[in-house]
């Protein structure tokens, strides 16, 4: 009754006040779409439901699909350029829900926060040095490491009794001693925390003790949930501020990771000229068409429209948490702070990483990201994205409830 209740009281939030329709199922099959047209390819099947990747199935703001209809309606797709109104896009979101007050000359751009990790990395350390990482996390970040020949140095997050994960900062502190770069993700993924001040302040220290380059993705920055909030790093203190860079993007906030748009957040005028450098040299900063629309519009109205999603996903969370603890209690799962991912914990199920895997996908028909790709860490986990409609989500629970059940997990405690 307790959960009827929850769910009906969401159901009359959601159609009383809601301005988007989430629940709106948009086809996403024959688009090229990595997420729905690769499944065979990816799972072995073509009919998993697919919770993957990191992107939504929601359409973004109204403004932007219209924006972005209007320019293309125009028949020519030449050279373009971002505008003062561009930056000032920018700087007005980061003030707004990030209090932190930008300039434009702080301000480079990227196709993508990864690409613009890479040349990070490539402009403040050399081949052989080590750059420290917190598994498990985001899988680019080891492999983009070992790429570009540095070295991976992991601080490997720990877990709370309560299943939560925090920071060993002793480890930190003797990973840093060998590192010149800390490459951080805040929210982190697929954990799904939202670091604190005092956490942030901690690391800005120690990043300061050892004379790191702190390189800050914050992509996620945007999705965090009550009573929770996301800092930059970077606005905490002038010190940090002179040796860090962040990452942001609209891609995830707003669904349009296919405009390949991010923003690099450079306060110290020498790291600047040094990331700007390295820019340059790969001709790799110039602009998407696209993007240049979509960026600037989603930043200057899609402010109700991220209120609105974010109460969907947190009921979304809600959904599987409450199912979890009912039905299945032998899958541990913490509700992340922020992202819209859930890592989800197979540890006590007596099989081993790449059973529980294929169970996933053979037996439960949904297709997921396997844990350690996040790092050997994240060996027994998997990781879910719920930011899909919610029906998708209770087919998606009720699927896995009944192979569990049918394989006799469904007792395990």
């Amino acid at each position: 009754m307790v959960y009827f209740i929850k769910c009906h009281t969401f159901a009359i939030y959601f159609s009383l006040y809601m301005k988007y329709d989430f629940d709106e199922i948009v086809p996403r099959e024959g688009t090229d779409c990595e997420k729905f047209d690769l499944r065979n390819d990816i799972f072995g099947r073509p009919d998993v439901i697919p919770m993957w990747v990191a992107d939504m199935d929601f359409t973004p703001p109204v403004e932007v699909v219209e924006a972005v209809q209007r320019r293309a309606a125009h028949p020519i797709y030449g050279y373009t350029y971002r505008s003062e109104a561009f930056n000032r896009s920018v700087v007005g979101w980061v003030r707004r829900h990030g209090g932190w007050t930008l300039s434009p000359e702080w301000l480079e751009y990227t196709p993508g926060v990864v690409p613009g990790i890479v040349t990070a990395i490539r402009a403040f350390t050399a081949e052989g040095d080590g750059v420290v990482i917190q598994p498990p996390v985001y899988h680019p970040f080891a492999r983009q490491i070992r790429y570009n020949n540095r070295v991976v140095l992991d601080n490997p997050l720990r877990q709370r009794s309560d299943g939560s994960f925090e920071i060993d900062f002793e480890d930190l502190d003797r990973k840093l001693a060998q590192a010149k770069a800390f490459l951080m993700c805040n929210p982190h993924n697929p954990s799904g925390r939202v670091f604190t001040e005092q956490e942030l302040r901690r690391i800005g220290e120690l990043c300061e003790k050892h004379d790191v380059v702190i390189l800050s993705d914050e992509i996620h920055g945007d999705l965090v949930y009550e009573p929770h909030r996301h800092l930059h790093i970077a606005a905490l203190d002038p010190r940090f501020a002179k040796r860090a860079v962040t990452f942001i993007a609209p891609s995830k906030t707003f669904n349009i990771a296919g405009f390949a748009t991010a923003v690099c957040i450079v306060p110290d005028e020498k790291l600047h000229r040094k990331l700007h450098e390295e820019f340059m040299k790969f001709h790799i900063d110039e602009g998407n068409i696209f993007g240049s629309i979509a960026l600037p519009v989603a930043y200057d109205h899609g402010d109700e429209w991220l209120e609105q999603l974010l109460a969907y996903l947190e009921g979304n969370i809600t959904y599987v948490m409450d199912f979890l603890r009912g039905k299945l209690p032998s899958v541990g799962c913490t509700p992340p702070e922020g992202t819209y991912l859930m890592w989800l914990d197979f540890r006590r199920w007596p099989l081993t990483h790449e059973e529980v895997y294929r169970f996933m996908i053979d037996r439960a028909g949904i297709g997921v990201n396997e844990g350690s790709m996040f790092g050997e860490e994240g060996r027994g986990w998997m990781r879910l994205n719920i930011a899909t409609q919610r029906s998708v989500v209770e087919q998606a629970m009720d699927q896995l409830y009944r192979a569990a059940k049918e394989a006799g997990y469904d007792r395990i405690v």
